[in-house]
């Protein structure tokens, strides 16, 4: 199982935190692939902590759909299956619809700014060719209007779909720069329908900007 050498530690993170932090992306990047056996050992060397931290950062990822503990205690990557994109993102643009819908009615001219920024930062990872950093903005720029509509249950919902949701976007931002242009154009929409305090353009805007990356995807993988 190659394990990067090179890697940007994460920092002030317990042990269990920074193993969990450091497989979960290696997963949603593809260093390490579905079907994959995951080795307490080498993981443990490669990440400086010792086995412990692996197994418990297992047993998260485990709970999270990520990797699968088989008899005899081996862990594997789980892997994703295309019939998954309808089922994820479809979900996934039905609660953030409804959410941009709410969110348009008690956004506020600051929060609108900050979405704004998001979005320029999103624009800049995309045309710099840092799919990892695109994708945790656009996640930033869709959680803070989950926020904003004020239902944790939307946020609970939302934070578990896009666990299994980051392997599938990974792999749509790594696409050329014109396909992912898309998205930022669609979050100008979304924003725009909040400026004019118009919730029914920003449910349609909220939706077309996961619907349209689900079709494509459909192709991709």
């Amino acid at each position: 199982m190659p394990v990067p050498q090179n890697f940007k530690a994460p920092a002030r993170k317990s042990a269990k935190e920074k193993a969990f932090d450091q497989i979960q992306r290696w997963i949603i990047d593809g260093t390490l692939q579905p079907g994959e056996k995951l080795l307490e050992s080498e993981l443990s060397e490669s990440l400086g902590v010792s086995r412990t931290p692996i197994r418990e950062a297992f047993q998260l990822l485990e709970v999270k759909g990520l990797v699968a503990t088989y008899p005899g205690k081996e862990t594997k990557v789980t892997g994703v299956e295309k019939e998954d994109i309808f089922k994820l993102y479809s979900t996934l643009a039905a609660l953030h619809a409804s959410a941009a819908e709410v969110a348009a009615k008690l956004i506020r001219p600051e929060q609108i700014r900050h979405l704004i920024d998001l979005n320029t930062e999103f624009e800049r990872a995309v045309g710099s060719d840092q799919p990892y950093l695109a994708m945790e903005t656009d996640e930033e720029f869709h959680n803070a209007i989950v926020e904003l509509s004020s239902n944790p249950y939307t946020a609970s919902f939302s934070d578990s779909l896009q666990v299994h949701i980051r392997r599938l976007k990974y792999v749509f931002l790594r696409q050329p720069i014109d396909s992912t242009q898309a998205s930022v154009d669609e979050h100008f929409a979304i924003i725009r329908a909040f400026q004019n305090r118009d919730a029914a353009a920003a449910h349609e805007a909220m939706k077309q900007n996961l619907i349209r990356p689900m079709r494509e995807l459909e192709h991709l993988i």
